[in-house]
C-alpha cells in the first residue's frame, strides 16, 4: 500500500471564508463540492489544505485525509490492528472509496483511494 498525499482538513462554518483566507497565502482552489473545498499550491499541487463545513456522508469532519492507493488494504490493516472505524469502507459518488478511522489520540483520519 502506498500513500499518495496527506491533506489537513480544517473544519469551518464558512468554506468561502476559508478559501479566501488560504488564497491570501497563495493557494488556489483545486476542488469544491460545496461542503468541502481543497486549496492547492500552483507550484506544488500536492501541497494542499481542505476546508470543510461538514462531510456529505460521514458522521464527523476528519482531521486529515491520507490518500492511499488501496483503501481495502488500508481498511484491513486497521481492522487487524483493532483500530476504531468511525465511517465504514464505502464507495462515494464523487469517485473515491474510503473509510474513517480514529488514531490513538482521538483524531479522525479519512483514508480515501481514488477509483
Amino acid at each position: 500500500m502506498a500513500v499518495r498525499r496527506i491533506v489537513p482538513n480544517v473544519q469551518t462554518a464558512d468554506a468561502d471564508r476559508g478559501k479566501e483566507f488560504y488564497g491570501l497565502l497563495g493557494l488556489e482552489e483545486a476542488m469544491d463540492h460545496g461542503w468541502i473545498a481543497t486549496m492547492a499550491s500552483p507550484e506544488a499541487p500536492g501541497a494542499q489544505v481542505s476546508v470543510m463545513t461538514s462531510d456529505a456522508t460521514a458522521p464527523a469532519v476528519p482531521d486529515m485525509s491520507i490518500e492511499v492507493d488501496d483503501a481495502d488494504a488500508a481498511h484491513a490493516a486497521m481492522l487487524a490492528a483493532g483500530a476504531e472505524i468511525v465511517h465504514p469502507l464505502q464507495d462515494e459518488e464523487w469517485g473515491v472509496r474510503r473509510f474513517f478511522v480514529r488514531d490513538p489520540d482521538g483524531r479522525v483520519v479519512n483514508a480515501p483511494a481514488h477509483r
